[in-house]
């Protein structure tokens, strides 16, 4: 199976107990796992049995090791990883919602060692050794104009190589602070454009390509996400012809622990759309009823889709593709942290089952 790469920051995340605030918890007990987008997608992969490499700058002490331990446990191949003598591992702080309180992320990442790796500190002819496949998101350029610098390289040296670039657009309205005095989505917008011309399978939504990609999208402004999701993928074609597939996950929130999922994807080679869930051809989206944690869940559909392809089971039938993919995402929202510890079993289960868990005895 080929090697995917995965190329931006992993984090310190630190949770308050329960569904604690962060004023009741501190000071107090909290757990602290490792995470980060890029991080999510390249363990997300190989718990499912694929072949991920993950490439990012750490600064040399024990707890980066304890963080790379970790990746290595998993199967995460992190030879590549830049050590460095400056800098710190950036952190995030998670506080759980409930009902109508939402959840809640303070970023703390400024001055990270990743934020100031320049592109040309990377071995990028090593790091795509065998791979076929480079993941990147719209979060790594929001960290520092160094960071948005390094992964433009890291896209172009990919491009040259031939790999397929997936992208997630992945605002965050918390970071692009980068440049004082220019509105943060005036400067996603500028810097995203300039790397989507190297960009084939893209994570987007209405909202991401009006607003971050400048697109106008000519639909119904009622028309739900299916319905606009084909204009929104040719629109995106029209605008960046390298766009050969558009995937938009699909969330409606009931409340923060009650959610509806699903996701549908538009291939812009055959003009057709899948949905999923499907059921006699009808989206009926999963009903998750008792979230555990919520965050990572994109990150779990963009893995389970990138596995998918490249797992010869799977990647004959594009409807199987989605459906793995948003079967794995909805898995993700069960488990505790980031990190979707699921199994490729784990997710046909779920797919055979019909949308419900049962017991395996």
């Amino acid at each position: 199976m080929s090697v995917i790469v995965s190329f931006g920051e992993i984090m310190a995340r630190i949770t308050t107990e329960g569904y604690y605030t962060f004023r009741q918890s501190l000071p107090g007990r909290v757990t602290l796992c490792f995470a980060g987008a890029e991080a999510n997608v390249a363990a997300s992969i190989s718990l499912l049995g694929g072949n991920a490499r993950y490439v990012t700058a750490l600064p040399d002490n024990d707890i980066s090791e304890a963080c790379l331990g970790n990746l290595r446990n998993l199967g995460v191949d992190e030879s590549y990883v830049v050590r460095k003598n400056s800098g710190r591992l950036g952190i995030y702080f998670v506080q759980a919602g409930a009902d109508q309180r939402p959840s809640k992320v303070i970023y703390d990442r400024e001055g990270s060692a990743f934020s100031t790796t320049e592109g040309c500190e990377y071995d990028w002819d090593a790091v795509f050794q065998g791979a076929t496949i480079l993941h990147v998101s719209g979060i790594t350029p929001a960290v520092s104009r160094t960071a948005a610098e390094a992964q433009l390289m890291c896209m172009k040296k990919a491009k040259e190589r031939g790999l397929l670039i997936s992208f997630d657009c992945n605002f965050r309205s918390k970071l692009w602070n980068w440049e004082p005095g220019t509105p943060k989505e005036v400067l996603a917008g500028r810097v995203i454009r300039e790397m989507m011309d190297y960009v084939d399978i893209l994570f987007a939504a209405r909202i991401d390509a009006e607003t971050l990609l400048g697109i106008k999208i000519d639909a119904d402004p009622s028309a739900s996400r299916i319905e606009e999701q084909p204009y929104v993928a040719e629109a995106i074609n029209r605008k960046y012809p390298s766009v050969s597939m558009v995937l938009t996950t699909m969330r409606q929130s009931i409340s923060a622990t009650y959610n509806k999922w699903g996701a549908a994807m538009y291939d812009i080679s055959d003009g057709m759309q899948y949905v999923s869930p499907c059921v006699n051809g009808k989206y009926v989206p999963y009903d998750i009823t008792s979230i555990v944690d919520r965050i990572g869940a994109g990150d779990s559909f963009a893995a389970g889709f990138l596995y998918a392809m490249t797992d010869p089971e799977l990647s004959s039938d594009k409807q199987t593709m989605i459906d793995f993919a948003t079967a794995s995402s909805c898995l993700c929202h069960s488990i505790m942290q980031d990190i979707n510890y699921v199994t490729k079993d784990d997710v046909l289960s779920l797919m055979r089952s019909g949308g419900h868990g049962t017991v395996s005895r």
